[in-house]
């Protein structure tokens, strides 16, 4: 699937080309394909399971909203929960809650089950978990279920401006 140039990089041939990807693409972050078969339900523990990786470094991207409505991704460990109530007071608003699944598709042009942050249709705050930028690199979803790309975490703020917040939870 994957064969290597003379400059060093690879490419993979079976791979859908996303607005994720062109997002990637346009903002020159390096990224290597990761898809797995995709289960429903199965979320960011069958995509770990499959990539063998901890489930730590897979990450997800959760469309939530503030009381009036006003949407708002968020970027959360796989293995980890967002605490609602610990968003709002960093935002400094009075509740979040998470978008309904069709508000969530209508706003990013994704499914739920992937969404990516990238090429998200409408233009929305992104705040991430901290300790994400921690990691050394992340799979994070690359706008297609069952399709994952590996990136440098630290690589999200050449595509967006990110406000990194500490909301993490255990489940």
């Amino acid at each position: 699937m994957m064969r290597p140039q003379t400059d060093g990089k690879a490419i993979m041939s079976d791979y859908p080309i996303t607005q994720a990807v062109r997002a990637l693409r346009q903002y020159k972050i390096d990224f290597t394909p990761t898809p797995y078969p995709y289960e429903e339900h199965g979320g960011t523990r069958r995509a770990s399971q499959m990539l063998h990786v901890p489930e730590h470094v897979v990450i997800k991207t959760l469309v939530m909203q503030d009381e009036n409505k006003k949407p708002l991704l968020v970027l959360m460990h796989g293995d980890r929960e967002v605490s609602t109530k610990q968003l709002a007071r960093e935002l400094g608003v009075k509740a979040v809650s998470p978008c309904e699944e069709k508000i969530a598709e209508r706003l990013t042009g994704y499914q739920v089950g992937g969404i990516s942050p990238f090429g998200v249709r409408a233009q929305m705050p992104v705040c991430a978990e901290a300790t994400i930028f921690e990691l050394e690199a992340i799979h994070i979803n690359g706008g297609k279920r069952g399709f994952l790309v590996r990136i440098d975490p630290r690589d999200i703020e050449k595509a967006m401006t990110v406000r990194r917040v500490n909301v993490a939870v255990e489940p």
